[in-house]
């Protein structure tokens, strides 16, 4: 019989960070061919890949999640409850449910589905871009993605921009400052201003908000700061264009510029018909699966726990999730 936890603690214990996922990605696809699914390989960057693999019959639904992580990796361990280590609940244990949810399916006679594992959700969805042109003509009619939603059915989700901003200045001996231009200084301005200014409101997804969540800056203590950048991330509730403006001015205004930016608009999902759902704040691959059809957004685990120190996934969750998944799939192909 097949066993969903036993080969979540073997994902887990497979270190597969952004950019280094080919371990991850031959693992999985040797796994699904022995299995007996009909896979294939499909190139998302240099050195990196998607795996899909088809149950044999029409692919009405894609059941898809991402194999890259956060860093650092740190291998499986447990307990009584739950299963930890990195990847525990985004997305090693969603993907373990999800092929055995397959497993069900195709025990009961059911192949209507296929998987689309794919690298790169934790930066810029490189894997789920490019299986999005890849794979536009198969013929699903909906894809279910796999995120640690507390087994809850996600019914909007707020869109997210990331910015890259430089700051110039003119750099000089700390002792005389008048007579130079503190790049450091312009950006804390801009930081503060960033902080107190409201990124809008909406009737459904609440309230925008900003990150900034890297800063660098100058050379040593005794000079002045010449040049500094910053990294920040807003979770948008209108369009990022709009935002992105927003931002454009607001660092102008404090000698500082977008060097790079990249975001998409806010998600609404496909919720079944008599299931709870809930809204989130966090960003996924949705927006750039939208040739594989209708989406919907679930998995077990929680987003409070994935990134950290402790991640994890509860035992009890990650196997109820399996049912979800078949019956979901059953009801999508039936409907």
């Amino acid at each position: 019989m097949f066993d969903p936890l036993a080969l979540a603690r073997c994902l887990i214990d497979i270190a597969s960070p952004t950019e280094k996922e080919r371990e991850m990605g031959v693992f999985l696809h040797e796994t699904l061919t022995a299995l007996g699914y009909a896979c294939r390989i499909q190139e998302a960057a240099a050195e990196r890949f998607n795996v899909f693999a088809a149950a044999g019959g029409r692919p009405r639904v894609v059941l898809n999640s991402h194999i890259d992580t956060v860093p650092p990796w740190f291998a499986c361990s447990e307990d009584e409850e739950f299963l930890y280590g990195r990847g525990a609940c985004d997305t090693k244990g969603v993907i373990a449910a999800m092929i055995g949810a397959g497993e069900r399916l195709r025990a009961g006679g059911f192949d209507d589905f296929a998987f689309l594992f794919v690298v790169g959700e934790e930066t810029d969805s490189i894997g789920a871009k490019s299986a999005n042109v890849e794979f536009k003509d198969l013929g699903s009619e909906y894809v279910v993605v796999g995120e640690p939603t507390e087994s809850t059915f996600v019914r909007a989700s707020k869109g997210a921009l990331t910015v890259f901003a430089a700051f110039d200045g003119k750099a000089g001996h700390s002792a005389y400052p008048e007579r130079s231009d503190s790049a450091i200084n312009k950006m804390v301005a801009a930081i503060a201003e960033i902080n107190a200014t409201s990124w809008g409101e909406h009737e459904i997804l609440g309230r925008g908000t900003a990150n900034v969540g890297v800063v660098r800056g100058g050379e040593k203590a005794n000079i002045i700061a010449g040049s500094a950048e910053c990294q920040m991330m807003f979770r948008v509730v209108s369009e990022p264009e709009a935002v992105l403006a927003k931002v454009e001015a607001l660092l102008a205004k404090h000698g500082g510029r977008v060097t790079m930016s990249r975001g998409n608009n806010p998600q609404f999902m496909t919720v079944p018909d008599g299931m709870p759902s809930t809204v989130v704040a966090f960003n996924t691959d949705v927006p750039w699966l939208t040739a594989l059809g209708k989406p919907l957004l679930f998995g077990p685990g929680s987003i409070m726990d994935a990134h950290g120190p402790d991640e994890k996934i509860g035992k009890k969750d990650l196997l109820e999730a399996v049912g979800t998944y078949h019956d979901t799939v059953r009801t999508l192909c039936q409907s």
